[in-house]
């Protein structure tokens, strides 16, 4: 962290706070490595706690200096205009990613809106909250593309693909995740908004011993992978998706869609559209979805990849 660039920080975050940010989003975005000094720095609106993430551990002057940059926004008639309640500090390089109430009232447990859709935050427990804010467009496309549709979501996480799905009209959905606390929280963000549970399974297993289990309610109109780069002991992203793309063809219904996804810096969406022509050919690349305006980012290629594919007739594929 370069310190001479704080006040670059405090220029950036105030811009947007003048904006009215409302619900959950992404206030300043240093890992796109846009603003030269910050790259380990993003800062984010939850409905009034205003969440600082350090992704690196600065040193001990660095931190004095940033914890006096951060403190002084709260004497600012702007941020009393925002309606901020809270100003959070979370340290992801340390163990267990602790999150500190630099000032206001911290809430640990909170629900958001988002476009609509409301969801559970868990702060100050795990590394995650419980959205990836960077996947609303994608959120958004599934609540667009979900009417009457039967929809497998792998590696559901706390089931925000599933909630969006539901509220945009779908039969039903099928959730897997190894982590059955998260499919907890799953749970509970359909019931917050109001959704009727008997349309949604919640499958608590690894995705490659669970193939008869996810088999059995399809076939599927929409299947979406949103998968970590590593999950220890279950998948490595270069070497496992592969085995799930495979799959693909026989779990999709007839002019299936798919959603299969990549948020690793590194790894460049031609991997996926690769991957799909030689694991699946009968699934045809469509489109990549654009990632919202905030996670704004030197190269389009390390920020995440959403790609949309097609099921498509074996008489169809050149």
């Amino acid at each position: 962290m370069d310190t001479q660039s704080l006040a670059t920080l405090t220029e950036q975050v105030f811009n947007k706070l003048a904006q009215s940010p409302n619900g959950v989003q992404r206030l300043f975005h240093g890992r796109g490595r846009c603003f030269p000094g910050l790259e380990q720095i993003t800062v984010d609106w939850l409905e009034g706690q205003v969440l600082i993430s350090l992704f690196k551990e600065p040193t001990a002057d660095e931190l004095d200096k940033l914890n006096e940059e951060i403190i002084n926004w709260t004497s600012r008639a702007e941020w009393s205009d925002s309606k901020a309640q809270s100003l959070l500090l979370q340290h992801r390089s340390r163990e267990r990613s602790p999150t500190e109430c630099l000032w206001g009232n911290y809430q640990e447990q909170q629900i958001v809106n988002e476009e609509g859709l409301l969801f559970q935050l868990d702060l100050g427990k795990n590394q995650n909250s419980g959205l990836f804010l960077d996947m609303r467009y994608g959120r958004r496309w599934v609540k667009e593309n979900s009417q009457h549709k039967r929809v497998l979501n792998l590696f559901a996480y706390t089931c925000g693909f599933s909630v969006a799905a539901i509220t945009g009209g779908a039969d039903f959905v099928v959730n897997l995740d190894m982590a059955k606390a998260v499919l907890t929280r799953g749970r509970e963000n359909h019931r917050l908004n109001q959704h009727d549970l008997n349309c949604v399974k919640f499958f608590a297993h690894d995705i490659f011993k669970s193939w008869g289990k996810i088999k059995k309610y399809g076939e599927y109109d929409l299947i979406i992978i949103d998968p970590p780069t590593f999950q220890r002991g279950s998948f490595a992203l270069t070497k496992d998706y592969q085995k799930i793309l495979r799959r693909l063809p026989e779990l999709l219904a007839e002019n299936g869609q798919v959603l299969a996804c990549v948020n690793d810096p590194s790894i460049p969406a031609q991997f996926l559209i690769d991957g799909m022509r030689e694991e699946a050919p009968t699934l045809a690349f469509q489109y990549r979805l654009d990632n919202p305006p905030e996670f704004l980012d030197i190269d389009i290629e390390s920020g995440l990849k959403a790609l949309i594919f097609q099921k498509t007739p074996d008489e169809e594929i050149n």
